[in-house]
C-alpha cells in the first residue's frame, strides 16, 4: 500500500529520506550551499500508519499551521537576493482541477512576487524570490569559527533583519571606471582621448559616474531602510521591489534561517487544499504520483546560473520532496 515519504538533499539526484516531526535536522553540503533542513507536517503518518506528533503545532504562534519546512545555512558563492528562488518544480505536466484559477489568485495574493508556469506541457514550476516569499526569515552575520545559532530554534522563528544591511552590495568603482584607453575595439588615439578628457571628461565617463552615484545612493537607501524593518509584513513588502532585492548579496558570511509554514494544505486523513471561502480540492484525485518538490534554486538566466538548459530553473541549492512510496 502506498504511503508518504519525505526526502531532502542538495540536488534532485541526491535525495535522502528524513524523519518528519523529529526535530532532528538533515545536513546539507555542496559547492553552492551548506546548512541543515527539517520538516514538520501535522498528523503525518509514520511507517506504522499512526500520526507522528510534534509540539511545534501546539505553539500559540503556530496555531492553524499544518506544515513547516525549516532551513538554516549559507550560500558558499555570492548570489543576489533577486536570484535566490524558492518554490515548487515538477518533471511532467500537472492534472489541474476545474476552478484552479481560484488557487492561482490565492497564491498571488499571499505572494505578489510569485512567478509560475503551472500549465506548462513539459516542466511546470512556481517560484518566488526566497527573501520575499518566506513567511519567516532571519539573517545573521557569520564568520568561520563562530558558533551558529541553535537549529532548529527552541522557540518559533521570528523575523530578524538587524544585520542584513551588512549584506547590501556597494557598487565597485573599478568595473565602471575603466579608462577609455583600456576598452577593446576603440580606434581613438590615446592623445585624442587625453585631450578630450582634460576639459570636462567624456560623455560616456560622465554617464558612468552618474550611474555609479545613483547605485551608491540606492545602496545607501537600502541599508537605511533595512534598519527600520521590524516584521515579516514589512520585509515582504520591501523586497517586493526588485531593485531592493538586487542590492542585497548573500555569501558565505550570511547565515540565513527560514520557516516556510502555512495551513492551507491538510495531510490527514488524505492530502487536500483548503482555500478561503470554503473552496477545497482533494489532492489525491489529481496527484499522479510524481514527487512534490519544494526547491531553492537560482533564477533561470541569472549571471551565476550554469544549470541544465532544458529546465526552466537554475542551479539547485537544496530541495525537499514529498513522494508516494510502496511499502
Amino acid at each position: 500500500m502506498p504511503r508518504l515519504r519525505v526526502a531532502a538533499g542538495t540536488s534532485l539526484d541526491d535525495l535522502h529520506p528524513i524523519t518528519v516531526n523529529s526535530g532532528t535536522p538533515h545536513h546539507l553540503a555542496s559547492d553552492l550551499f551548506e546548512g541543515s533542513i527539517l520538516a514538520y507536517i501535522k498528523d503525518f503518518p509514520g511507517p506504522d500508519g499512526r500520526p507522528l506528533e510534534s509540539e511545534y503545532f501546539e505553539r500559540e504562534d503556530r496555531k492553524g499551521v499544518t506544515w513547516s519546512i525549516q532551513v538554516q545555512g549559507r550560500f558558499l558563492r555570492p548570489v543576489s537576493a533577486d536570484n535566490v528562488m524558492f518554490g515548487n518544480t515538477f518533471d511532467r505536466p500537472l492534472q489541474l482541477p476545474w476552478g484552479v484559477g481560484a488557487a492561482f489568485r490565492f497564491m498571488k495574493y499571499i505572494d505578489p512576487t510569485l512567478e509560475h508556469d503551472l500549465t506548462s506541457r513539459t516542466k511546470p514550476w512556481a517560484l518566488s524570490p526566497l527573501v520575499s516569499t518566506m513567511p519567516y526569515f532571519a539573517h545573521a552575520r557569520f564568520e568561520d569559527g563562530t558558533e551558529p545559532p541553535t537549529f532548529p530554534p527552541r522557540s518559533s522563528l521570528d523575523d530578524d533583519l538587524s544585520q542584513l544591511h551588512l549584506a547590501v552590495q556597494t557598487p565597485s568603482r573599478s568595473p565602471m571606471s575603466s579608462p577609455a584607453s583600456s576598452r577593446s575595439g576603440s580606434s581613438e588615439s590615446v592623445a585624442s582621448m587625453s585631450s578630450r578628457a582634460t576639459s570636462f571628461g567624456s560623455q560616456e565617463d560622465k554617464e558612468m559616474g552618474s550611474s555609479r552615484k545613483m547605485l551608491s545612493k540606492l545602496s545607501a537607501g537600502t541599508k537605511n531602510d533595512l534598519k527600520h524593518i521590524r516584521d515579516a509584513r514589512q520585509r515582504r513588502s520591501f523586497f517586493a521591489t526588485q531593485e531592493h532585492r538586487r542590492n542585497v548579496v548573500f555569501g558565505p558570511s550570511d547565515l540565513i534561517t527560514t520557516d516556510f509554514c502555512y495551513g492551507f494544505i491538510q495531510f490527514a486523513p488524505s492530502p487536500s487544499l483548503q482555500l478561503p471561502g470554503g473552496i477545497s480540492f482533494d489532492l489525491m484525485r489529481y496527484w499522479d504520483g510524481q514527487p512534490v518538490r519544494f526547491m531553492c534554486c537560482e533564477r533561470k538566466g541569472s549571471a551565476a546560473d550554469d544549470g541544465d538548459e532544458d529546465v526552466p530553473w537554475g542551479r539547485v541549492s537544496w530541495c525537499i520532496v514529498i513522494e508516494l512510496v510502496e511499502d
